[in-house]
């Protein structure tokens, strides 16, 4: 446990810079992603890079995540978005205040992909780049 403490502000740095990058990099699509942002004054160890597809995009969060997915980049859909639909809580009693279009939302049109701390400038640099391909494929340009 404590070898594993000690690497511990390495892991964070590393998913802290991982993050930044993809921040970076992926920013020029803005127009169809919309890109995670920390809470102002928060300084968070990221565990993934969430990414939800804009309304209105060109096309949706399971075609893009196919190209990644193909592309050898893995993917996960995020836990949660509206728990009133998932089949686990199906017969527990509940309460609903709202209409809940955005965990709806959530479970249409958002994904995360990793920052973990092994991944290499040449890995992210590819995930970038087949972001890129997928755009240009599409013949969608950067804002």
């Amino acid at each position: 446990l404590m070898a594993q403490m000690k690497k511990l502000p390495g892991f964070i740095a590393a998913r802290r810079k991982n993050w930044a990058f993809l921040r970076r990099a992926l920013a020029p699509w803005r127009e169809w992603l919309i890109l995670p942002e920390a809470t102002p004054g928060s300084d968070p160890s990221w565990f993934g890079f969430l990414i939800t597809v804009g309304e209105g995009a060109p096309f949706s969060r399971a075609e893009l995540v196919a190209w990644l997915e193909s592309r050898r980049i893995a993917t996960r859909m995020l836990f949660a978005g509206d728990m009133t639909r998932q089949p686990a809580f199906e017969g527990v009693e509940h309460r609903v205040v709202g209409g809940l279009e955005n965990t709806g939302r959530v479970m249409r049109d958002t994904f995360w992909i990793g920052v973990w701390p092994g991944l290499t400038p040449p890995m992210l640099e590819w995930m970038v780049q087949s972001f890129a391909a997928f755009f240009a494929e599409r013949t969608l340009r950067p804002a």
